[in-house]
């Protein structure tokens, strides 16, 4: 993965040292002969000037304006015509004794030379010769060097914090957007699909609140379409109770004692719908730390809760020795529990219900088989959802404990089919995956 850390790291030092090497690089530029020869006040038109000076027969004045060029700039010039030969015998004799009084050959000096034509097509070569502290000096009060340094170090740093800073405002624009959209409930599950594509800490964080995007909308999705079902649900028992309850005020005393036990009975079907609504809501909160289970003495728990309620019913299970389980105990014993209970519902106490386990490399697989008359293949698809009843089952129910099964399931990561089975009866299957 791509740290942003390092990134920006790698970015500040990448700047640091692009400007250096752009310093450097500009200071050199700056350095070189013919950038010194057309800037400096002191040679950019010297030898043109002297030149013409030369040509036209005017020693005195070109003697003249080479002396004030050392006077002025200090820079020590020699001319050398076609041959190699000094111009003038007086003009290299003032320039050994200017040399000598000024010392030049003890200081470090730069040499620098220049090779000119008049009119007439003879060639000239003219050497110059500045001290390096005068160099610098001319360079450091024109602002070159300092100047340089700065505009490169402002442009190279303006590029690379802009690159940087548009690198995490945008992707934090569009979390930014994805929140907002959250809240007003109209996130779609692939809002931060591209972003999450991303393999630094900001991708890690898209993909992460795109995915607790997904799940908030699920259970806000799943909420509402409770709310309705119970809505709905509530309203037979509340309803019964209402009409039993105006019969008895308008009763005798024995009218209202055979209502007594119409309207408690009603109360307990009404208790047992909302305890199974508050057991499907608890599901979507966050759990507690995941638990090793072993599955053959929560099986074997299950079986003989079952047997105390149905002692005529027979359970069967197989392959449980020695398997274990990584969840969450109570959501897993209420899923299996429900699934139990469903099939002693339906299964003729003649034959035993089988519960096969089955380990594997990936996880873990549960079946349940009854021996009932089974679940036409129209309505296989829709079990599982929340106050489905198979019409035509006589079996008294809320429509409620598949679906607590289906969901608790889920909760561990796994999913649940249910099919019918060749020789007859019902069977479930249980998925559940290693989750650690």
């Amino acid at each position: 993965m791509r740290s942003l850390f390092w990134r920006i790291l790698g970015a500040f030092w990448l700047a640091l040292g692009l400007m250096g090497a752009l310093t450097y690089l500009l200071v050199r530029l700056f350095n070189q002969d013919d950038w010194i020869l057309n800037h400096h006040p002191g040679l950019k038109d010297f030898a043109t000037t002297w030149l013409s000076l030369h040509e036209s027969g005017a020693t005195e004045p070109a003697l003249y304006y080479l002396h004030q060029q050392k006077r002025r700039y200090r820079i020590e010039t020699q001319i050398f015509d076609a041959n190699g030969l000094p111009l003038g015998k007086e003009l290299s004799s003032r320039a050994l004794a200017w040399e000598a009084k000024r010392d030049l050959q003890r200081l470090p000096w730069r040499r620098i030379t220049q090779e000119l034509s008049d009119s007439a097509g003879n060639s000239y070569l003219f050497v110059y010769r500045i001290a390096n502290t005068e160099l610098g000096a001319w360079q450091r009060n024109n602002g070159l060097r300092p100047l340089s340094a700065l505009v490169i170090a402002l442009l190279i740093l303006s590029a690379m914090s802009l690159l940087l800073t548009l690198s995490i405002t945008r992707p934090l624009q569009r979390l930014r957007n994805a929140v907002h959209d959250l809240g007003a409930n109209t996130y779609q599950h692939d809002q931060l699909s591209q972003l999450a594509k991303r393999r630094d800490e900001l991708g890690v964080l898209a993909a992460d609140f795109n995915h607790m995007g997904q799940r908030l909308q699920g259970v806000i999705k799943s909420q509402r379409q409770l709310l309705r079902d119970v809505s709905h649900e509530l309203r037979s028992p509340l309803a019964r109770l209402q009409i039993a309850l105006a019969l008895a005020e308008r009763g005798t005393a024995e009218q209202r004692a055979d209502l007594w036990p119409r309207l408690h009975l009603e109360c307990e079907r009404l208790d047992g719908l909302i305890d199974e609504i508050l057991t499907l809501a608890r599901l979507d909160q966050v759990q507690a730390a995941q638990q090793l289970i072993h599955i053959d003495e929560l099986l074997h728990k299950l079986r003989d809760d079952m047997n105390l309620l149905m002692p005529e019913q027979q359970i069967r299970i197989l392959g449980a020795q020695h398997c274990t389980y990584n969840g969450w105990p109570d959501v897993l014993q209420r899923a299996l529990d429900n699934l139990l209970r469903n099939a002693l519902r339906f299964n003729p106490p003649a034959q035993p219900i089988e519960i096969k386990v089955e380990p594997h490399a990936s996880g873990l697989s549960l079946t349940i088989r009854d021996h009932g008359p089974g679940v036409s293949s129209e309505w296989l698809s829709q079990l599982g959802n929340t106050f489905f009843r198979v019409p035509g089952q006589t079996q008294q129910g809320y429509g409620l404990g598949l679906a607590i099964a289906k969901r608790a399931i889920e909760q561990h990561g796994g999913y649940i089919a249910f099919s019918n089975h060749t020789e007859g009866g019902f069977v479930v299957t249980v998925e559940l995956p290693y989750i650690g």
